[in-house]
């Protein structure tokens, strides 16, 4: 395989993966640095079309064929020439007859579970699981730093679209292709703007004096074997049908009201109320980013004074304030860093990590899609929790992601040197309790308020 003339910088999102590398296999540049998505398939599913689609879709994103290099101590990104990439047919109908939505859950964990170095190309492998000649599920791999979630669901649209249009003998009907390295570009290009120089003020004035919450880890940090584990957990549809209803009330997100529970579940905990908690963000600036393929999402901290307040509503409001303001100014964590080099100390102690949370909005509508004979829908809804699955560099991933077929679902990801499965479950527990109690705790304000006015 040979290497084009095309070579760009790292972005300041792979420069931030650099400084959680382990500086071997374990960390974000190792083989288990790796995101899977998966979507039901109903229909028959032409095994030769599906892999020359998967090739369509390499060659349309030079992200998923993309080496990074590091040479005497300078790092940068070189584009390969596009190829075949590895497609296997897995026979699933053994279960056939059994629960088909455990057997796909433990078939994506299964998956999830395998290794996939950088040194593989292109960073994007498919597996195929069939039940039967017109229901499968397709699981598809990435290597992280080629792509973020939101790339997933950008690449199955696309297979999809090559798929159907070589089923019809047409092109694939989609806009042309922007390259990663074009973003990187742009970074470049506007390092010293006004509206990057303004944001790092925010960041510098904002997080002055401020850490990142520690959670207090089981193990020490050098003792333990690293891997990552996932959690997974259900939070039922009346706790779901309340926080959005809370969330539309107060003009907010789930992840507003969500981080709003959360704060107040720390001031209990840690009896501080200026709290700083980390997030992602899909990192989707520009809006020309939308419909490309590679690392974009931020660590965003996000800083909260809750003092002198108890009242949920405000509460929510305070959050709200928070995180527009984070979001006017996003910037990736590099440059955060930078302006705030002391605000993860606390979180990176030998007995100590980070909990990022994170609530998971898809960019894509979940519901059946049709491409020609054959239709696909996301696979969200995992439930099934898995001893080794895709790494986290450090520390705990909480998420929660609103089901359209009801309920919130949640994973804990956490590496095993740092904690225990029972810490884990502890924290989906504490969440659930948190959230069903803040929740509650404003409906009721909120009808006091109601009663008043109707009385008035």
């Amino acid at each position: 395989m040979t290497e084009t003339a095309l070579r760009a910088p790292l972005s300041l999102q792979q420069d931030f993966l650099r400084m959680v590398d382990h500086g071997d296999d374990t960390g974000p540049f190792g083989s288990r640095y790796t995101i899977v998505g998966g979507w039901r398939l109903r229909g028959p599913v032409d095994v030769g079309t599906l892999r020359a689609s998967l090739t369509d879709v390499v060659t349309r994103h030079e992200s998923l064929r993309t080496r990074l290099v590091v040479d005497g101590g300078q790092a940068f990104q070189t584009v390969l020439d596009p190829s075949e990439p590895e497609l296997v047919v897995r026979d699933l109908s053994p279960a056939a007859g059994a629960d088909r939505t455990r057997a796909t859950e433990d078939f994506l964990n299964e998956v999830e579970s395998g290794t996939f170095g950088m040194d593989r190309n292109p960073l994007l492998r498919a597996v195929l699981g069939r039940f039967d000649d017109t229901t499968a599920v397709l699981a598809l791999m990435a290597h992280h730093t080629a792509a973020d979630g939101w790339s997933m669901q950008v690449i199955m649209r696309d297979v999809a679209a090559c798929y159907a249009a070589r089923r019809q003998g047409r092109p694939a009907d989609l806009p042309p292709a922007r390259q990663y390295r074009e973003y990187v570009a742009w970074q470049r290009e506007n390092a010293d703007s006004p509206a990057t120089a303004a944001a790092r003020r925010y960041w510098r004035d904002t997080l002055r004096g401020a850490q990142v919450v520690p959670t207090p880890t089981d193990l020490t940090r050098a003792d333990g074997t690293f891997v990552t584990s996932w959690h997974r957990f259900w939070l039922d549809d009346d706790l779901r049908a309340a926080t959005v209803a809370l969330a539309n009330r107060t003009t907010s997100t789930v992840f507003m009201v969500v981080l709003a529970a959360y704060l107040d579940h720390l001031r209990r905990v840690t009896g501080e109320s200026d709290l700083v908690v980390p997030t992602f963000t899909p990192g989707r600036t520009p809006a020309w980013t939308a419909h490309m393929v590679g690392s974009f999402y931020h660590f965003v901290p996000l800083r909260t004074d809750l003092t002198g307040c108890t009242d949920p509503l405000e509460l929510i409001a305070r959050a709200r304030t928070t995180c527009l303001a984070a979001y006017r100014h996003e910037l990736p964590f590099a440059d955060i860093i930078a302006e705030a080099p002391e605000v993860m100390d606390a979180a990176v102690g030998p007995n100590a990590a980070a909990c990022v949370l994170q609530v998971t909005q898809s960019p894509m509508v979940l519901r059946d899609e049709q491409i020609g004979e054959l239709t696909y829908r996301a696979l969200r809804r995992r439930l099934v929790s898995a001893p080794v699955g895709s790494q986290i560099p450090d520390g705990a991933l909480l998420g929660l992601e609103v089901d359209p077929d009801g309920g919130i679902v949640g994973s804990v990801g956490y590496t095993t040197n740092l904690f225990l499965e029972s810490t884990a479950a502890g924290m989906a527990a504490d969440i659930g309790q948190a959230l069903g109690d803040f929740v509650e705790r404003a409906q009721r304000g909120i009808g006091d308020v109601v009663g008043r006015a109707q009385r008035n």
